[in-house]
């Protein structure tokens, strides 16, 4: 292995000296290929280099990647079934497939070729990393998102970590093949997307809450503005009228960053029938809340929660640590008032994702929120296969959205809020 990646370093040092880098990137992939597999012929009949069709193959390809590609991880971003690429110094690089993690066996040649990789990506999107910048956050020309982090802040070593941009949008159908949720709890879901209910998806890191809320807003309506806001852009809204917006960091010097805050009260200005925010995270939230309580009914968000309580018990200390002058019961009637539907995902031990809870909030009683659960995934046990074992229930809890619905010309079979709904999985 050591003597292949001399030799790849070898040759790919020769064309980097012989080949203009500028005229390659002016041609086509598959030219840009042929070019550099008659450079590689070349250096390898020149230096005597006796290699067999499938090391050949191996070594145009990795020269490929070297050159015009994202080197030895490359072929991960082309592997359809990786979700996730985390890089734990130029030794050891881990991915994510069916929401598992595992080792893979890509490695680097030392750190100055992680080093190396790691500023291609940066500069395609016109950021730095070095020693007085050494973390960035930032979004690839494909829509990955891409963090790194280098020494002195990374004390082993340069770190990166890769949510891969899905090409293709999910939808609800997939959800239900995989055994995400049960088909009421879609038709429920599919149902509060059409209408003007403001919804939050609440889940760890991972657990599938922006894919929920791309599959969510497809339901919304083709000729509503929408108007989405994220830190880095992930969403993949299918109808024509949308409008997106991205946040931006601050400088080297620590001047002209763009919040999400900022971006929500521009948008606000905008005519936007929904605001769609892809994480609430800080001092955001109360502006919106605000917005969901003054005409732009409809919109949706995510936030970093382990329950649909405390979903709403996080949200309401952002809105406390922005907004000093309100009281907690002006910000719990707030809440109360502009969500309608907490949505709980979760990813389980053996990487299943599921929609552990659609929870109701009804108001507020005292100086507490009310809530009550309309569906749940109950987990019974773990099969002698690692796999975890479970249904969906369905409390038997008309919710109070029912009687808007009817209003609307919406109708909802009977059994859908029956307590008798069960779907083992």
């Amino acid at each position: 292995m050591a003597a292949y990646h001399d030799l790849k370093q070898r040759i790919h040092d020769r064309l980097l000296r012989q080949l203009d880098l500028v005229q390659l990137q002016r041609l086509s992939q598959e030219q840009i290929r042929y070019e550099l597999g008659n450079h590689t012929e070349r250096v390898l009949l020149e230096e005597s280099i006796a290699v067999n069709e499938f090391e050949r193959r191996d070594l145009i390809r990795d020269i490929h990647n070297e050159m015009v590609g994202l080197g030895p991880l490359q072929p991960l971003f082309n592997d359809p079934t990786v979700s996730d690429i985390l890089v734990n110094t130029y030794q050891r690089v881990y991915v994510e497939r069916s929401g598992r993690l595992e080792l893979s066996d890509i490695v680097f040649n030392d750190e100055a070729h992680l080093m190396k990789i790691i500023e291609k990506m940066i500069s395609r999107v016109g950021r730095r990393i070095d020693e007085s910048s050494p973390m960035v956050d930032a979004r690839l020309p494909d829509g990955s998102r891409v963090n790194a982090i280098i020494p002195p802040l990374a004390i082993d070593g340069p770190m990166v970590s890769i949510r891969k941009f899905a090409h293709e949008a999910l939808r609800m159908q997939h959800l239900l093949d995989v055994g995400t949720l049960s088909p009421e709890m879609a038709t429920v879901l599919q149902t509060m997307g059409k209408l003007d209910a403001n919804l939050l998806v609440s889940g760890g890191t991972g657990s599938g809450k922006t894919t929920l809320l791309n599959i969510l807003s497809a339901s919304i309506d083709s000729h509503e503005r929408i108007v989405t806001i994220e830190d880095a852009a992930e969403l993949q809204l299918q109808q024509p009228h949308v409008v997106r917006l991205e946040t931006r960091p601050a400088n080297i010097e620590g001047k002209g960053e763009i919040t999400q805050r900022a971006l929500i009260r521009n948008a606000l200005r905008m005519r936007p029938d929904r605001i769609i925010l892809g994480e609430v995270r800080g001092s955001e939230a109360i502006d919106m809340l605000q917005a969901m309580n003054t005409g732009h009914q409809g919109s949706m968000a995510t936030i970093h929660a382990n329950t649909p309580r405390d979903a709403l018990a996080r949200l309401e200390n952002m809105i406390c640590l922005g907004s000093t002058a309100m009281s907690p019961a002006a910000i719990r009637r707030q809440i109360a008032s502009a969500i309608h539907i907490v949505i709980q995902v979760a990813r389980l031990t053996d990487g299943q994702r599921k929609v552990t809870s659609i929870t109701e909030v009804t108001g507020i009683e005292g100086e507490t929120l009310s809530l009550q659960e309309l569906f749940a995934y109950r987990q019974t046990g773990i099969s002698r296969f690692g796999r975890v074992e479970g249904h969906f229930i369905c409390s038997g809890i008309r919710p109070r959205f029912a009687e808007k619905l009817r209003v609307q010309g919406v109708v909802l079979h009977p059994d859908v809020f029956h307590r008798t709904a069960e779907r083992e999985i």
